[in-house]
């Protein structure tokens, strides 16, 4: 690590032998534009790749319950007021999880994950932790066929 008074030596070294960043990842770049999406009737564009601080925040995600640390890794992403007109348009935990999916993949690659690809990993995620959604076409416990005769449990038989 340079402290700050080096820095000040390495201001008068010659220019030539410093790595220029800057420039070589200028001379890398891929000029391309992010995917847009619509969600509760506002577009919003996905950024090209991916931002730094997306990364670092992923992480903390994982590990943390904050709601302020979900909402700087979505502001990466969607920017800043994206998380407050979700939750006031009545997004669910499933939307939002289906959202952040979609959107993680679609930067990196786009066009590699649909919203019906990412709602059905979602699902089978959920079903793995046992919160499966059940689904649409399933009767409701209300609805269900209740079967002829007594049950082998009722205590007669």
């Amino acid at each position: 690590m340079i402290e700050p008074h080096d820095q000040a030596a390495n201001v008068e070294q010659d220019v030539d032998q410093v790595a220029d960043f800057d420039q070589f990842f200028a001379e890398q770049a891929e000029p391309r534009r992010g995917l847009p999406l619509r969600l509760f009737g506002k577009v919003y564009t996905l950024p090209s790749s991916l931002p730094a601080l997306y990364m670092l925040q992923l992480h903390r995600v994982m590990h943390s319950a904050r709601p302020e640390d979900m909402r700087r890794l979505l502001a990466s992403l969607f920017g800043p007021e994206a998380v407050d007109e979700w939750a006031e348009a009545g997004m669910s935990d499933r939307q939002l999880a289906i959202v952040l999916m979609w959107a993680t993949a679609n930067v990196a690659d786009p066009g590699s994950l649909s919203m019906e690809q990412a709602a059905a990993e979602y699902d089978k995620r959920e079903a793995a932790k046992g919160k499966a959604r059940r689904p649409a076409t399933a009767p409701s416990r209300k609805n269900r066929p209740r079967p002829k005769g007594k049950r082998a449990s009722s205590g007669r038989r």
